[in-house]
């Protein structure tokens, strides 16, 4: 399988494990000309934005490690845009989560990162 294939199939398996968790998926692949947020959520009073990672295993480090510094800058930016463009008011709270896969073992990482 190519990753663009697993790459959406993770994400739809993270979206269903989301939803058990009591999350309410509003967008899944949120564009923008900064970059994409893989899944914009609601958890109770937090919006979330969701990163989706994979790795078949953890030779090539641990998936969380791949959002780097660069990559949450963008999902920041993406994230701004998403508050202004669907009426969500700066005191909004938010936070920026990762879910990530390794082999079929899946995890939720809250508050994966600050927004500085």
């Amino acid at each position: 399988m190519n990753k663009r294939v697993v790459g959406n199939a993770k994400e739809t398996e993270a979206i269903h494990y989301l939803t058990k968790l009591g999350f309410t998926i509003l967008e899944r692949n949120f564009y923008t000309r900064a970059g994409e947020i893989d899944i914009v959520a609601k958890d109770g009073d937090y919006l979330a934005f969701v990163e989706v990672k994979y790795r078949w295993n953890l030779r090539c480090g641990f998936p969380s490690e791949a959002v780097t510094k660069r990559k949450q800058r963008k999902i920041v930016q993406c994230a701004r845009y998403y508050l202004l463009t669907h009426g969500y008011g700066e005191e909004t709270p938010c936070r920026f989560d990762v879910v990530v896969f390794v082999g079929e073992k899946i995890d939720l990482i809250k508050n994966a990162y600050e927004t500085r």
